[in-house]
């Protein structure tokens, strides 16, 4: 994986984002909003240009999934079927069950090592830690669960009171909203600050982009 993917790389980048039941609603609304309404104003700003991102939720199956406080998410696709994607998210929410799946962890662990970039929100790196994908260095999840992650992964350096932190073919972020920060972060690095902004204006959010 490279450190930093090279702007201007062939579109549509394909983004995978894990479902699993009692994952966060907005851990993976917040991200698919983000990429998919880039690249709507992508093509609205570059007329006949193709998206830059083609975003799919992946699931263990192709089951209806039942995320946190009872909305239901159909994925796109399972394990066995979903294209190797160039970003792979990890959303949080009440993560023990996923993080404790065998097919769960091997998924990830292989699409991390095919990714060009490996981001969590929240807990997800909590599945990231299980996945073997995140094993040092520094990181962040949500501010309730940094107690847990220093004493679940003392190798890591658990940073407190950042929205994310960027270590290129790695990125954590902390709680919920800050999934939108970071993934605007990475439309940066993917694409550029201007379609950051213009994504930004378009969802109406206040963008944190300082770490």
């Amino acid at each position: 994986m490279s450190a930093h993917p090279t702007q201007g790389a062939p579109f549509p980048l394909q983004v995978a984002i894990l479902v699993f039941d009692e994952v966060e609603a907005l851990d993976l609304g917040g991200p698919y909003e983000v990429f998919t309404t880039a690249s709507r104003m992508h093509q609205r700003l570059h007329p006949g240009s193709p998206a830059p991102f083609e975003v799919r939720c992946v699931a263990r199956s192709l089951a209806p999934v039942r995320a946190r406080a009872g909305l239901r998410v159909l994925p796109d696709a399972d394990f066995a079927t979903a294209t190797a994607p160039d970003v792979l998210i990890v959303p949080g929410g009440v993560v023990d069950a996923a993080a404790a799946c065998p097919a769960t962890r091997a998924w990830v662990a292989q699409a991390a090592s095919d990714a060009q970039i490996t981001a969590s929100v929240c807990t997800g790196a909590f599945i990231l830690a299980a996945a073997g994908v995140l094993t040092e260095g520094p990181a962040t999840t949500h501010w309730e669960d940094i107690a847990d992650l220093r004493r679940q992964c003392p190798q890591l350096d658990v940073r407190e009171n950042v929205r994310w932190v960027d270590r290129g073919a790695l990125v954590t972020s902390a709680g919920i909203s800050a999934g939108i920060d970071m993934s605007l972060h990475l439309v940066t690095r993917l694409v550029s600050a201007a379609l950051s902004e213009r994504t930004a204006r378009q969802m109406d959010t206040p963008w944190n982009k300082s770490p």
